[in-house]
């Protein structure tokens, strides 16, 4: 679905709502929870906004009520989930998982304050004039997995400095994530002295059929840019890299937990912690314009030794000394 045709939806859906149906605001302020994912891998990330709004002195159930939308990865179901949300005057709207579901959102209400969790400059995206002094009803958390690129590349590289060639993969359907891993990851590899080659991959279909080609030419490494497909579909990357025997760095560990071999990325419940926080500064009559965008500023490395182990790879004392965390 082209973005113009999916942001179309957005304005019908919630004009479908009839005026004289909309509810009254409830006596429990609510605030709108949307993700484009499934709950099954967000509990850290759920308990991270929870305490977020305890610090701002808010409890789930007992001040504040939330209410919960998932879109299973399906962008078409959104329209409709933003349109209840809208329809139910909740209090703010934190939207993630997708730079789609976050303009959806902006084109969905003018007026409901909304925070945003994105992997890069919000600025740059087209989501806020400036970072300091956000315009409009929106603010929010970069979490800047998507410029990491070229610390992921040169971690990849300690580890397997023989490799030529590394493999990346990113997702056709999210545009920014293309665009942001080509500009980072190009001239990061060649600063390196290493050859990448781009796959575009948005189907579990299409991983498989990648890793295919691997068994006729094996890259040196491959490199999993964030993006919330791959992570809903990390168990698979794991086991076909495990099957292939090929090294890999991921944008997330819980990639790392399950298996992978290594993962470089920012502390994602600490970002939504942060957006929690936010969210009772805004139940509190703070306005989004007046919340400067909050930039990540923690990392972690994670490496898994077990799985190292398996590939017959000895990690460097180096790369063990910058690891937050080494998996047994």
């Amino acid at each position: 679905m082209k973005r113009r045709e999916f942001l179309a939806l957005i304005g019908g859906a919630a004009a479908a709502w009839p005026l004289a149906a909309r509810a009254q605001p409830p006596a429990m302020p609510v605030i709108g929870f949307l993700d484009i994912r499934s709950p099954d891998a967000m509990s850290d990330r759920l308990r991270g906004f929870r305490q977020g709004l305890r610090d701002a002195g808010y409890v789930e159930g007992d001040n504040v009520t939330i209410l919960y939308r998932w879109a299973e990865n399906k962008l078409d179901r959104v329209p409709d989930l933003l349109a209840e949300l809208v329809h139910r005057q909740v209090a703010v709207i934190l939207a993630g998982g997708s730079t789609d579901v976050i303009f959806a959102a902006k084109t969905a209400t003018p007026t409901i304050p909304l925070l945003f969790i994105v992997p890069e400059n919000p600025v740059r995206l087209g989501l806020v004039t400036s970072l300091a002094r956000p315009s409009g009803n929106l603010t929010g958390i970069n979490f800047f997995n998507r410029e990491l690129a070229a610390k992921q590349l040169e971690l990849l590289r300690e580890l397997m400095p023989q490799a030529a060639r590394v493999a990346v993969f990113v997702n056709p359907a999210n545009a920014a994530n293309v665009e942001s891993t080509e500009r980072d990851a190009e001239p990061a590899a060649r600063a390196l002295g290493l050859q990448i080659q781009i796959l575009r991959v948005s189907t579990s279909r299409e991983i498989d059929t990648a890793f295919t080609t691997f068994a006729r030419e094996p890259p040196g490494g491959l490199f999993v840019s964030a993006d919330g497909f791959f992570s809903s579909r990390r168990v698979q990357l794991v086991q076909q890299a495990a099957h292939h025997r090929l090294p890999a760095i991921y944008s997330g560990r819980e990639f790392s937990e399950i298996g992978g071999l290594m993962s470089y990325a920012t502390n994602i419940p600490d970002a939504f912690r942060q957006a929690g926080t936010y969210a009772g500064r805004i139940l509190k009559g703070a306005k989004p314009a007046d919340l400067p965008v909050v930039q990540s500023s923690k990392f972690e490395f994670v490496i898994n030794a077990q799985t190292a182990r398996m590939l017959g790879l000895t990690v460097p004392p180096t790369l063990l000394a910058l690891a937050d965390e080494v998996i047994e």
